[in-house]
């Protein structure tokens, strides 16, 4: 079915729109940015503005003078600030870096004053005030820098999911190949642009420190702070209803938090906080700059005998964030022999971490345009050869896939898109203004992932039924998701359903993320339907009289509890969500391998003279299990298109090589896309459930859908003009 058909379903009168889009037109959706408590004092960071050194000395005394300025503080004592840890080493925050325990500055844009005004203005103003004195060290903020220092991943982090993928000889294998593609690929540095920056408001009643905060993982946020402060965690509540924009960028806990806590106490009143954007580029993690080797052997009509892909990632100094490049490029065709190799590039940089397809998109980018390399130096048509190279099962443990429609979304693409009137040599086809027209073609995947969720079902006398689940509402449409699924399945008005989400009163808050939020939430919300059906004594199908059933108990309400774990999961994840930790699995499982599947077709236009180069219409199909939410689900997609075209033609977070940390920093100078970039976007679904992967059927497609964009969008440039481009972003200069 396509986004738009109403599901197959007995209640086919259900409205199947965004059950939140009145409260977000109209400004009830409150989000932590808008919270403004009586009293509230602003805090406002300042900043290092050398590349890397120490600190000699602060001076703060023109910031105290400002009006209005409460508090300026430089340092805490470790008695006070205890170390949250990194949340890919074990910890709950975005860097191990606590800021204003020590003189060592590690990067440009590390905090050094923390100020705490009645305004904002005051705030900021006195932030901008503060000075300091530095002993310089050489620093380079490049993954290509001198004093770089690199590290082989699965031996630095030996973890069996981080080891490198090898499956055959694939070195020898590819020097006996009859056709070879060799080729270097680069992804620079990018950030994620939230509408809503980073921001917290944190109060203390009593011993009870309370925290709106906008982030994915509220449990990081809690424990962290719980770690931080020495408190226990039950003392610790933590409210993110509604995040505006996450993009895996608010995936832990945020360093701000626990000195604005301690500024809280000390003032005895709440504190605000709301990262300017600049800060947002220093303090948050992105994208990091990766360099992949990809060379492809092959038959001489393109079957593959051996890929090889081995990767250079930036980490930070101070903690390795691991990459799972190889992870989906190991699996995207049947390959008999595959070797990956990670490596990891020490920099002077805040640490890198999760942004919208973090792994993925960079590796489809480098091996899909491989792939093209291939088509044309065996004479092969694009689709043909990704159809001829289909996988079966998985090319790295052999076990079967849960489901993989790869193949079905390359044939009804190319229908889709008219991609048999395509000419294949470079340059030949042209439009009535003379542009170029190229038609580029290329396939994705991203891990099905699942994380351990709870959920809490009361249904009142009057119908009401309230869903509190752990899970956290990001734009994705997870809060429809779940309304949905509980409207279908007792046969109730939508607008019955309250779904709570984001908030560690309701339920533990996993991190939500890597496309595992709805795959994750909806089985455990189905186990609790079916917990509620057995409470309210009603059969296991078919539409409830849920008023009546209620009544019929002698009590205002009925609460059922369920949760759900990933296949092969036991009690010690279930600890983990109880701790705060990541219990995440997937996407390799007892009896299975899971991964969500997309094909994307591009057409791109290059003017004749400027050279500009336009996307004027693009098809994706997705292979992500049972659509859940029809219009959120498209809403999605369209998204990740939409970034996938930044991706490929605007992103670039610009270093300064000579002052470190990055130059531009706002949404003036950080090129994306904007209206007149976007044109026709065609989305389709599968819509085969994956019920092998849970009960629900249903896998991510909030990640999955970008995957892929870039390698489209750069195959269809060479068709238009002959140049290979293997760097992102593509520039004029790149097609002059």
């Amino acid at each position: 079915m396509t986004a738009t058909q109403a599901p197959a379903t007995g209640t086919r009168s259900l409205d199947t729109r965004r059950v939140d889009a009145r409260e977000k037109v109209t400004g009830r959706a409150r989000y932590a940015a808008d919270r403004v408590p009586d009293n509230v004092a602003y805090g406002q960071w300042a900043t290092a503005r050398t590349g890397k050194g120490r600190i000699v000395r602060v001076d703060t005394s023109a910031a105290e003078t400002v009006p209005g300025v409460r508090l300026v503080i430089t340092r805490f004592g470790p008695d006070e600030l205890g170390d949250p840890g990194f949340v890919m080493a074990g910890g709950h925050a975005v860097q191990s870096l606590v800021p204003l325990r020590d003189d060592h500055v590690a990067y440009r844009g590390q905090p050094i004053a923390l100020v705490l005004a009645d305004d904002l203005v005051a705030a900021t103003e006195a932030a901008q005030l503060v000075t300091a004195e530095y002993e310089d060290e050489p620093f380079t903020a490049k993954i290509d820098g001198e004093g770089t220092d690199t590290v082989l991943q699965e031996q630095a982090i030996p973890l069996p999911f981080l080891a490198d993928v090898k499956v055959g000889d694939a070195d020898a294998a590819f020097a006996a190949s009859p056709v070879q593609v060799d080729g270097t690929y680069e992804n620079p540095a990018q950030h994620a642009m939230p509408m809503e920056p980073n921001a917290s408001v944190v109060h203390w009643d009593g011993d009870r420190l309370i925290v709106d905060d906008t982030t994915q993982n509220s449990n990081a946020v809690r424990f962290g702070l719980a770690t931080q402060l020495g408190i226990d965690p039950a003392d610790v509540e933590v409210r993110s209803p509604y995040v505006g924009g996450g993009f895996g960028q608010k995936n832990s806990m945020h360093l701000h938090l626990g000195p604005i806590a301690l500024a809280a106490r000390r003032l005895g009143r709440p504190v605000k906080m709301v990262l300017p954007r600049p800060q947002v580029f220093h303090l948050g993690a992105f994208r990091p700059n990766t360099v992949h080797h990809v060379r492809l052997g092959a038959t001489e009509n393109g079957e593959l005998l051996a890929a090889i892909h081995e990767v250079d990632q930036q980490t930070s100094r101070h903690d390795l964030f691991p990459t799972e490049i190889t992870t989906v490029s190991s699996r995207l065709y049947a390959a008999p022999a595959f070797r990956g190799e990670q490596r990891l590039v020490r920099t002077d940089v805040q640490t890198p971490g999760f942004m919208r397809s973090p792994h993925e998109s960079p590796s489809m980018f480098a091996f899909e345009s491989a792939m093209d390399e291939l088509a044309y130096a065996t004479g092969r048509d694009p689709v043909e050869l990704r159809l001829a190279n289909d996988a079966a099962t998985d090319p790295v443990t052999g076990l079967p896939f849960s489901g993989r429609h790869l193949a079905e979304c390359l044939r009804r693409g190319a229908a889709r898109f008219g991609w048999d009137a395509r000419d294949p040599e470079p340059g030949s086809m042209t439009a009535e203004d003379g542009s170029n027209i190229g038609w580029g073609v290329a396939a994705g995947c991203y891990p099905g992932d699942m994380v351990p969720v709870v959920a809490h079902l009361s249904a009142a006398s009057d119908g009401t039924i309230v869903v509190g689940v752990g899970g956290h509402e990001m734009g994705q449409g997870i809060r429809s998701a779940v309304a949905l699924l509980v409207a279908r399945d007792l046969g109730v008005p939508v607008n019955t359903v309250i779904v709570q989400a984001g908030d560690t009163r309701v339920a533990p808050q996993h991190l939500t993320a890597g496309s595992w939020g709805t795959a994750s939430a909806l089985p455990a919300v189905l186990a609790a339907l079916g917990e509620l059906r057995r409470a309210l004594g009603v059969p296991d199908s078919g539409d409830v009289d849920v008023p009546a059933a209620v009544r019929a108990t002698n009590r205002p309400e009925v609460a059922v509890e369920a949760t759900s774990l990933a296949p092969g999961q036991g009690e010690q994840d279930r600890g983990q969500l109880d701790k705060g930790g990541l219990a995440i699995g997937g996407p390799v499982y007892p009896e299975f391998v899971t991964f969500s599947w997309v094909a994307h077709f591009v057409e791109v236009r290059v003017e004749r003279t400027t050279r500009r180069i336009r996307v004027p219409r693009v098809v994706s199909v997705v292979d992500c299990g049972r659509v859940a939410s029809p219009v959120t689900a498209e809403s999605q997609v369209r998204g990740g298109v939409v970034w996938g075209i930044g991706q490929a033609l605007r992103e670039e977070s610009e270093v300064d090589t000579r002052f470190g940390g990055f130059l531009n920093t706002t949404l003036e100078d950080y090129a994306v896309p904007v209206n007149l970039d976007i044109q026709q976007i065609d989305v389709d679904f599968i819509d085969e459930p994956d019920l092998r992967f849970n009960a629900a059927g249903v896998k991510g497609a909030g990640e999955v859908c970008m995957v892929g964009v870039a390698a489209a969008i750069a195959n269809a440039v060479h068709h238009a003009t002959g140049r290979r481009v293997r760097r992102l972003p593509i520039r004029l200069e790149h097609v002059l």
